[in-house]
């Protein structure tokens, strides 16, 4: 619904293992090095652990992206395989069998030895053509021992001077503990990387999506607030999937009463109609108490009920509009309005006329860009039963090559500020 009103050629925090989504902070970059690395030198066992919606899957679709074409792939996202299937499907992958012949039953008579024999041949076979191949296994921690113990012999497949097939086994935490089993012992020696992919920190929820806002091609149209991303950081504990998700809903949120910035309300509606509770190891002070933990999960219980209704009654509801009138909060130097001749400036920040602090922060804004040589302006926003905002506005620009330098100019400016330009007219109009 929302991805038409933004501009988004398509959604920005879709749960799909979209590779071109993927953001190399920097542990995914060192865990997507990590692996060019043992590809290219044929290191045999990699693996590469995370906690549930750390991007796994998506740095695995982003890798075979980046893979050249001398280098043969097969990847296995289904872990409940047998020994025999799981070959089967390697050999699928790898151009040797088609799906056709083994749908149509037409390996059923070949035996687990047979399979492997074809596997070698296939293997042999790419040392004269200067090419190698590369089996990487998600949710490896679900692999049965039998079927582990199958990979294992596979790494076995090598010549007097290399390995033919480099493996890379990618899953949850406990694959490590698996791994570390007394059954696997001669499997875990042979492991000659291993990396554990960390959770977002706060500046890289930042940075993130930022990063999906762009490449669904909406990033100047919505923003973020500092203190929502703050907020969405410690929700999410920076678990990517858990961003998306509140992301989504938070959109939603936002779409419904036609704003263009995400506020930390938002976000909190968003968590709590997803039952999304707060990291007690995130919000809870050095030697905290228990029972202050429990209460912020008692309170973001309580965010949790009608946060659905609330969303639908938002979107439902005729009476949110914008009305723009062109004047300054009390105390601020600068209180012109914008130029005719402008057709765009620079969205900085959007505040509500009732926060307590909204004079202060004003103020301290306006004092920043001022300081950095923008010209100031304000527009008043008439949002309905959300009261009235004040936007901030950076500098007029007829240029819009111009003006996005001076955003990304203001962004380093303000700290966390998320900046962008914007068409002076819709301001005007009211938009």
């Amino acid at each position: 619904m929302y991805e038409t009103y933004y501009g988004f050629a398509e959604k920005p925090f879709s749960l799909t293992p979209d590779p071109k989504y993927l953001y190399r902070s920097h542990s995914h970059a060192n865990a997507f090095e990590l692996l060019q690395y043992a590809i290219s030198r044929r290191e045999g066992f990699a693996v590469v652990t995370g906690d549930i919606g750390t991007g796994k899957t998506t740095l695995c679709r982003a890798l075979l992206e980046e893979i050249d074409r001398t280098t043969f792939t097969a990847l296995v996202l289904n872990p409940f395989l047998s020994e025999e299937d799981l070959l089967k499907r390697i050999l699928q992958d790898f151009g040797v069998v088609s799906r056709e012949n083994i749908k149509a039953g037409k390996l059923a008579g070949v035996t687990k030895q047979d399979l492997i024999e074809t596997l070698y041949d296939f293997l042999l076979g790419l040392i004269p053509l200067k090419a190698s191949a590369v089996l990487i296994i998600d949710e490896a921690q679900n692999l049965p021992l039998s079927v582990l113990e199958q990979i294992r012999i596979l790494s076995n497949l090598e010549t007097d001077k290399e390995k033919l097939l480099q493996i890379i086994l990618v899953g949850q935490l406990d694959l490590g503990t698996l791994l570390r089993s007394p059954e696997l012992r001669q499997l875990d020696q042979r492991v000659s990387i291993r990396y554990q992919l960390e959770p977002l920190d706060r500046e890289t929820v930042g940075a993130y999506v930022a990063h999906r806002l762009t490449i669904a091609g909406g990033s100047a149209a919505v923003t973020f607030a500092p203190k929502a991303l703050d907020l969405l950081h410690q929700l999410s504990g920076g678990i990517p999937r858990l961003i998306n998700l509140i992301c989504d809903r938070a959109l939603l949120a936002a779409f419904s009463v036609r704003e263009n910035r995400i506020t930390p309300d938002m976000v909190s509606h968003a968590a709590a109609s997803l039952d999304v509770r707060p990291s007690p190891q995130l919000l809870a002070p050095r030697g905290a108490s228990l029972a202050g933990a429990a209460a912020v999960a008692l309170v973001a219980s309580a965010f949790a009920v009608g946060s659905t209704a609330y969303l639908y009654q938002r979107f439902a509801d005729p009476t949110v509009h914008a009305a723009a009138g062109w004047s300054g909060p009390t105390g601020a130097k600068n209180n012109r309005v914008l130029p005719e001749d402008a057709s765009m400036t620079i969205l900085v920040g959007t505040y509500p006329v009732s926060s307590a602090t909204f004079e202060r922060d004003i103020q301290a804004l306006t004092e920043r860009l001022e300081a950095a040589g923008f010209d100031v302006y304000y527009v008043n926003v008439e949002a309905g039963p959300k009261g009235r905002w004040q936007r901030v506005l950076a500098g007029a620009y007829t240029d819009a090559d111009v003006a996005q330098r001076q955003a990304d100019r203001v962004n380093g400016v303000v700290p966390g500020a998320a900046a962008y330009v914007v068409d002076a007219q819709l301001l005007r109009s009211g938009s």
